[in-house]
């Protein structure tokens, strides 16, 4: 067993790669928002697999179903790039909105469509809203998923998550917050909520800097949320690249897959 203070922390670098299936959810269907979308498939993607090449990391990846469908041939390079799959939804719609039908259909579609086009079978899921209906956990067991990334009752410790009686889940929870995900810093639209995301690269990577310093002072777990049509951007994954330079230089951490995150977890109990 591996004393808290001798281990190192676990960085994991995750990705959304939501593709049109955001702005479809959003009902932004017009050429110019779904280009958006388009652009993180035939650019951002891109330029986040060589950048992952070349540092030698392993990530997680969350791909709705509608992404796999559209673009199968880019979840086909993050598997073959030795990255994990994990499961986000359909075409990206908000479980709190579903029924449990609908919502265990979108489950189904979802997976059905990472099998299609590449063979995967998640373990692992996020939320595309980052919040759960009443029967989002149940179906979590039901479809057999180990851990999930959607929630935030921590910041760098993984927990398991609870039922509505305090009734253990066997799920892992691999938290998430709105100060690590790139999104809240760039993201711009006008519409359906006025967002101005202009962040400067630089103030955005000072804050995951200083996030990066409380998860290694407590080897716990740093969990990176970004979207390949945002941080697929040029001075944006520049940020990304400073990140990994800071976090390798520390000698502190270690870059895992959220798969690695839960098995480092159970082997430390």
């Amino acid at each position: 067993m591996t004393h808290p203070s001798q281990a190192k922390t676990q960085v994991t670098l995750t990705f959304d790669f939501d593709a049109e299936s955001l702005w479809m959810s959003l009902g932004r269907t017009s050429p110019q928002p779904m280009s958006r979308g388009t652009y993180g498939a035939q650019v951002g993607i891109d330029r986040i697999l060589a950048l992952l090449e070349r540092e030698a990391i392993r990530a997680t990846f969350f791909v709705p179903g509608e992404t796999a469908r559209r673009h199968p041939d880019k979840l086909r390079a993050i598997v073959d790039g030795g990255h994990e799959i994990g499961h986000h939804g359909d075409v990206h719609e908000a479980p709190t909105k579903l029924s449990l039908d609908e919502e265990r259909a979108a489950f189904s579609r979802g997976m059905d469509a990472l099998f299609d086009a590449a063979k995967v079978r998640p373990v692992g899921y996020r939320s595309p809203a980052w919040d759960f209906s009443e029967n989002t956990l149940n179906l979590l067991k039901e479809f057999d998923f180990q851990w999930d990334s959607s929630l935030m009752a921590d910041d760098f410790r993984l927990y398991e998550l609870e039922g509505p009686e305090k009734q253990k889940s066997g799920i892992i929870e691999l938290p998430v917050s709105y100060e690590l995900d790139d999104a809240p810093y760039y993201l711009f639209l006008f519409s359906p909520v006025y967002m101005t995301g202009m962040s400067d690269p630089e103030k955005v990577l000072r804050i995951w800097e200083r996030e990066y310093e409380g998860a290694a002072a407590v080897s716990g777990l740093f969990n990176l949320t970004m979207h390949p049509q945002i941080t697929g951007r040029y001075s944006r994954i520049k940020v990304l690249e400073g990140l990994i330079k800071t976090i390798k230089d520390s000698g502190q951490a270690e870059f895992v897959t959220c798969s690695d995150a839960v098995a480092t977890l159970e082997a430390r109990k």
